[in-house]
C-alpha cells in the first residue's frame, strides 16, 4: 500500500513525536501549546533568531506576504521540530530546512519539520507564507500587532511559549506615507514606487508575545527627558497635545529612574519608544522597545481631573515597570503571568509617591485595587492568584482583577510582613539572577525565604494558591465601668473552607475628641487584642482603618454614619468599601447603604473617596434597589448631586459629581437640566467639560429618550473633530437608536467577527443596548449573548470575553435574567469551565440581587 510522504509525516509525528525510541515519552500533538510540547521544545531548542519580512499593502483587505528565516540550535537531530502557526494551511507557500525543500505538513496549528531535514547543532528553517490577520489589528490607514499571550503564532510561524526567548531581525515594507515602529532601531530605509522598506537592526532578546510593530499614518515626536524616546500618535486636539506631550515623556523617564534605583539594574533594552493608538484594546502593552497605549488615556486636556492624571501616570509606570518585570525577567509558563502583572502594578504604586507628593498613596492604592479585587473574589467564579494552565491556548482566561488587583494587595501584605528593606533586597537578587531569562513563583519564594524568618511557603500557600477572602467577626465585652474587658477577632473563609489569611491591619477606636489606632496582626483563625483591654468604650469601632486588611469586616449597622465624621481619608474610603461589601453579603439593607452614600456625596471633599462613593451609589441604585425604591431614590439623588454641583467646589470634585449626575438624570426634570448643559445653555461654574464629555451626554440623553434625541445625536456626530472618534461614534449610533429595529440590527451584526474587531467600541455599544432603562426590550438578547461567548473567547483578545459578559448579562439584576443563565447552564453541561468562571464573575451582582431584593420585598 502506497502512502504519501505528508500523510506518513502526520501519522508519525502526531503519535511518536519525541523520537522513534520507545524509551522516550511520546508526544501527543494537540491544538495550542501543551505543557508537554513546551517542556519538550525547551530541552530541544536554543539560540533562536527570527528573520521576518512583511509586505503591507495599501488596502487592508489585501493579503500580507511574509517570509521567515529562523536560525536555531537543535540539541538532538533525531527529533522533529514543531513550529506553531494557527492559520490556514493554504497560507503556507513553501518550507525549506537547511536549504532543502520539504513537504508542507500542517496539523493542529503546527508546522512539522521532520527529523530527516534537521541536524544536531545549527539549523535554518525558511518559510514563505501569508501573515495571519487575527492579531494584526488592521485599520484603513494603520495597523498594530498585539500578540499576548499566544497570538504570535496567529501572525507568523514560531515557537510561541514564553521560556523560549529569541532576537528578531525585522523588515517592513509599507505605503510611502506610513510611519513604522518596532523593537529595534531602523538601520536601512529604501523607497520604491509607492512603498518604503524599513530594515531594523537585531532586537533585544524577548519572548514571542513581546514582539511587535506598528505601521500607519502616524505623526511622531522625539524628546530626550534623559533617555531619548520617540512617540507615534494620531491625536489631533491641539490643547491635549500641548498639555500632555512633555508630561508623557517625563513620566516615562521618572519611572525609569525609580526602577533603576530600586532594582539596582540599568534599563535593560536598547530603546524605549511608544505608540499611542486610538482603538487600542487595553490601557497599554509592554512590548520591548515599542510600548503601545490607548490614546484616550495618554492625552488629557485642561478639564482632566487629578484622578485621570494619576491613572495616566500609573499606566505609564506600569508598562515601564514591565521592562524589568516581565520583559527582562519573564515567567516560565503563563500560569505565572500574575507575577509580571503584580510587580508592574506594585512598582507603579511606588513610583507614584515622588511624582504626586500631594496624593495620599495609601488611599490611592486602596481605591485602585480593593473594589476590583473584591468584585471577582466574592463571586462564584473566584480563583487563586496562581492558576493551573495545561495549554497556552487558554492563557487569556487567566487575566482579570485577581492578578491585577488582589495580587498587589497580597504583595503589599508580604512586604509589610517581611519589612521593606528585606523585600527590596530579595527583589534585587531576583532581577540579577534571572535577567534575560525565565523564572517562576517558586524561584522568587526561594530568594525571599532567605531574607526573612517568615515561612514563605506556608504564607504563599493561602495567599497565592487559594481563592477567596476572610469574613471577620468580633466579640467585644465591657466591664461595669464601660471599659473593654476582652476583644476577640475571628476570621472564617467566605467559601466555608479552613483557609486562614495571615495579615496586618489597623483598628480605629473612635472617641469624641480622638481616635485610638491599634495594630492587629492576625496569624491564625482568631486574635485576642490585648492592647484594647482597659480602654473606654468607643463611639465606633472602625476596622481596616489603614486600608491594609483584605476581607469583609464587622460593621455596626445602626451606626453607619460614623463614617461621615472620620477625618482620615483612608479610613473613610475603607469604611465606605466595607459598607458596600456588607450590603452584598446581606448584613446591611441596600436602602441604608444608599442613604449613607448620598450623605457622603453631599460632603466628601476628596476626589478618590468621592469616586468610590459615587461608583457604589450607582451600583446599589441600579442593581439592588427594588423598582419602587429606585423611583423614590432617583429624584433624591438627582437633586442632591445637582445642588452640590452649583456650590463652590474644586473642578475635579465637580467633574466626579457631574459624571454621576449625567448617568442618572433620566427624570423629566433631569433631562431638561442635562440637555441645557449639553446645549451650553447652562454653564456650571468651575465644571470643565471636553468633547468626550459632550459625546457621553448625548449618548445618555438618547438612552433617556429625550424628545430631541435624533437631533442631539446628529449634531454630536458633526461636531466631533477627531476622525478616529467620529468613526467610533458612527459605529455606536445604531446602539443608541430609539427604534428597536435599529438596535436589533446592531446586536445581530455582532454575529460576524469582523464587526467585533473594535472590541472597546463593541463593549460600549452593548452597554447602551443593555442599559437598565432598556432591559425590558433588550432581555431577549441575553441568550444570544451567552450562546456567542464561546466564539468571543476564540476570536477575541484576552479581556474581551469578560467585557462581553459584563456588558450583556452583567448589566441585569432581574429574575428573568437569572433564570436565563440557569437555563443556559443546564442546556450546556459541557460549557467551558474557564468561561463559566468568567460568567460567574460577571453575574455576581445578578445572583446577589435575587437574595437582596427578595429580603427587601
Amino acid at each position: 500500500m502506497k502512502i504519501s510522504y505528508s500523510l506518513l509525516c502526520f501519522f508519525v509525528f502526531t503519535t511518536i513525536g519525541f523520537s522513534q525510541s520507545k524509551q522516550k515519552e511520546k508526544l501527543t500533538l494537540e491544538d495550542g501549546v501543551s505543557e508537554q510540547l513546551a517542556h519538550f521544545r525547551k530541552k530541544q531548542i536554543s539560540k533562536l533568531t527570527y528573520g521576518l519580512s512583511f509586505e503591507i499593502p495599501e488596502k487592508k483587505a489585501q493579503s500580507i506576504n511574509a517570509e521567515l528565516v529562523l536560525d536555531l540550535v537543535i540539541a538532538d537531530g533525531s527529533e522533529s521540530l514543531y513550529l506553531d502557526f494557527k492559520e490556514k494551511t493554504q497560507n503556507i507557500k513553501s518550507v525549506t530546512a537547511n536549504g532543502k525543500n520539504i513537504p508542507i505538513v500542517h496539523q493542529k496549528g503546527h508546522i512539522i519539520i521532520p527529523a530527516e531535514g534537521l541536524v544536531k547543532g545549527k539549523n535554518t528553517i525558511a518559510i514563505s507564507f501569508i501573515a495571519g490577520d487575527l492579531s494584526l489589528n488592521r485599520n484603513d490607514d494603520f495597523l498594530y500587532t498585539l500578540l499576548v499571550p499566544d497570538r504570535a503564532s496567529t501572525l507568523f510561524p514560531c515557537l510561541d511559549q514564553p521560556d523560549i526567548k529569541a532576537t528578531y531581525k525585522l523588515k517592513l515594507t509599507v505605503p510611502k506615507d506610513w510611519s513604522v515602529l518596532a523593537g529595534a532601531y531602523v538601520e536601512e530605509k529604501f523607497e520604491k514606487d509607492d512603498f518604503t522598506s524599513y530594515t531594523f537592526g537585531e532586537s533585544d532578546k524577548m519572548s514571542t508575545y513581546l514582539f511587535s510593530f506598528v505601521a500607519g499614518k502616524f505623526k511622531s515626536i522625539t524628546e530626550k527627558p534623559g533617555l531619548e524616546m520617540t512617540m507615534l500618535y494620531r491625536e489631533n486636539n491641539a490643547e491635549k497635545l500641548k498639555s500632555s506631550t512633555d508630561t508623557i515623556f517625563k513620566l516615562h523617564q521618572q519611572s525609569l529612574d525609580f526602577l533603576e534605583k530600586y532594582t539596582h539594574y540599568k534599563f535593560p533594552f536598547q530603546k524605549l519608544d511608544f505608540a499611542s493608538i486610538p482603538v487600542f484594546q487595553y490601557g497599554g502593552m509592554e512590548h520591548v522597545g515599542a510600548i503601545q497605549y490607548k490614546e484616550s488615556t495618554l492625552f488629557l486636556d485642561n478639564s482632566a481631573t487629578d484622578s485621570e492624571k494619576l491613572d495616566r501616570a500609573k499606566l505609564i509606570a506600569h508598562e515601564t515597570s514591565h521592562m524589568w518585570f516581565g520583559d527582562l525577567v519573564t515567567m516560565k509558563w503563563f500560569d505565572d503571568v500574575w507575577m509580571k502583572e503584580v510587580f508592574a502594578n506594585f512598582m507603579a504604586d511606588k513610583i507614584m509617591n515622588p511624582i504626586f507628593p500631594k496624593v495620599n498613596h495609601n488611599l490611592q492604592f486602596l481605591t485602585a485595587h480593593y473594589p476590583n479585587a473584591y468584585g471577582e473574589d466574592r463571586s462564584l467564579g473566584t480563583h487563586p492568584i496562581k492558576q493551573n494552565l495545561a495549554n497556552l491556548k487558554n492563557a487569556g482566561s487567566l487575566y482579570g482583577a485577581i492578578i491585577y488587583n488582589k495580587a498587589p494587595i497580597m504583595m503589599r501584605q508580604l512586604e509589610a510582613s517581611m519589612g521593606k528593606t528585606a523585600f527590596q533586597k530579595g527583589i534585587e537578587k531576583y532581577i540579577k539572577k534571572y535577567a534575560n531569562d525565565n523564572a517562576d513563583w517558586n524561584n522568587l519564594v526561594e530568594i525571599l525565604d532567605a531574607e526573612t524568618p517568615l515561612d514563605m511557603k506556608k504564607w504563599s500557600e493561602v495567599w497565592v494558591n487559594k481563592s477567596g477572602r476572610a469574613i471577620f467577626t468580633d466579640k467585644i465585652a465591657y466591664d461595669a465601668q464601660n471599659r473593654i474587658s476582652s476583644f476577640e477577632i475571628t476570621q472564617q473563609a467566605e467559601d466555608r473552607s479552613t483557609n486562614v489569611w495571615p495579615q496586618i491591619f489597623d483598628i480605629g477606636l473612635v472617641y469624641p475628641n480622638n481616635v485610638k489606632v491599634i495594630s492587629a496582626t492576625i496569624k491564625d483563625k482568631s486574635l485576642s487584642l490585648k492592647e484594647a483591654i482597659g480602654l473606654e468604650k468607643p463611639i465606633a469601632v472602625i476596622y481596616n482603618y489603614n486600608g491594609f486588611g483584605y476581607g469583609v469586616f464587622p460593621l455596626d449597622g445602626n451606626n453607619l454614619e460614623s463614617v461621615l465624621s472620620l477625618k482620615d481619608e483612608v479610613a473613610r474610603a475603607s469604611t465606605y468599601i466595607n459598607i458596600y461589601e456588607n450590603t452584598l453579603t446581606g448584613n446591611i439593607a441596600p436602602t441604608k447603604a444608599f442613604d449613607c452614600f448620598v450623605k457622603g456625596i453631599q460632603q466628601e471633599q476628596n476626589e478618590l473617596v468621592l469616586k468610590i462613593i459615587t461608583n457604589q451609589t450607582s451600583a446599589v441604585f441600579w442593581k439592588y434597589l427594588t423598582q419602587k425604591q429606585q423611583n423614590r431614590a432617583q429624584k433624591q439623588l438627582e437633586e442632591v448631586v445637582f445642588d452640590r454641583l452649583k456650590t463652590n467646589l474644586p473642578s475635579n470634585i465637580k467633574k466626579t459629581l457631574f459624571n454621576l449626575f449625567s448617568s442618572i438624570a433620566y427624570s423629566d426634570s433631569g433631562k431638561v437640566k442635562l440637555y441645557a448643559i449639553w446645549s451650553k445653555e447652562t454653564v456650571i461654574s468651575g465644571l470643565k467639560l471636553n468633547e468626550d464629555d459632550y459625546t457621553n451626554m448625548a449618548m445618555n440623553l438618547a438612552i433617556f429618550k429625550h424628545e430631541k434625541a435624533d437631533e442631539i445625536l446628529n449634531k454630536t456626530k458633526t461636531s466631533i473633530s477627531n476622525p478616529d472618534k467620529q468613526k467610533r461614534f458612527e459605529f455606536l449610533l445604531p446602539s443608541l437608536s430609539k427604534d428597536e429595529g435599529g438596535r436589533d440590527a446592531f446586536v445581530q451584526s455582532l454575529k460576524d467577527d469582523a464587526n467585533r474587531e473594535k472590541e472597546a467600541w463593541v463593549s460600549v455599544g452593548l452597554a447602551n443596548i443593555n442599559h437598565p432603562l432598556r432591559q425590558e426590550s433588550a432581555q431577549r438578547y441575553i441568550r444570544f449573548s451567552l450562546d456567542l461567548v464561546d466564539e468571543i473567547q476564540r476570536t477575541g483578545d484576552i479581556f474581551f470575553p469578560k467585557d462581553w459578559l459584563n456588558n450583556t448579562i452583567g448589566k441585569y439584576s432581574s429574575k428573568y435574567a437569572f433564570d436565563e443563565v440557569q437555563r443556559f447552564l443546564k442546556e450546556n453541561p459541557n460549557f467551558s469551565p474557564i468561561l463559566k468562571r468568567k460568567l460567574m464573575q460577571a453575574t455576581d451582582g445578578l445572583y446577589r440581587a435575587q437574595n437582596i431584593k427578595k429580603e427587601t420585598e
